[in-house]
């Protein structure tokens, strides 16, 4: 259970670092539509948007440790960027989209696909981190 936490921890704290991080370089670039660390209140319980990114992020955090925990040291990286690109953005796509009224992928908008492919890799390389550094940042 200490390990389920610690990766939750990971998950949504690499959801305000490198996700929100990546998402600030892509729209001072001009590349992303929208600013990052959204503060605007979402439903059902009205916490601020990047909130409830970071919750779902620290759930995804743990689904994601259980995958990578054994790679291998030089599949580890690797196996964290595409695992975390593709989970969570095929999930957004394809379920939580279509959910919510909008077309599957965004209709297949390029700048979504590798947007999502992008900023969910770099939320993948974020966990993978913290898990591997736990110790080193004093963290019990």
């Amino acid at each position: 259970m200490h390990t389920a936490l610690k990766a939750f921890a990971a998950g949504f704290i690499s959801t305000l670092l490198f996700h929100q991080g990546l998402l600030g370089v892509l729209y001072l670039g001009g590349l992303a539509p929208f600013a990052p660390w959204n503060l605007t209140a979402v439903p059902p319980l009205g916490v601020p948007a990047v909130i409830s990114l970071a919750f779902w992020g620290g759930l995804w955090g743990i689904v994601l440790w259980w995958l990578i925990r054994t790679a291998p040291a030089r599949r580890y990286w690797l196996r964290a960027i595409v695992i975390g690109a593709l989970g969570p953005s095929l999930v957004a796509w394809f379920v939580v989209m279509p959910l919510k009224g909008l077309a599957p992928a965004g209709g297949f908008d390029p700048r979504i696909i590798v947007g999502a492919l992008l900023l969910n890799g770099a939320w993948g390389f974020g966990v993978a981190v913290l898990m591997r550094n736990w110790p080193r940042l004093g963290w019990r």
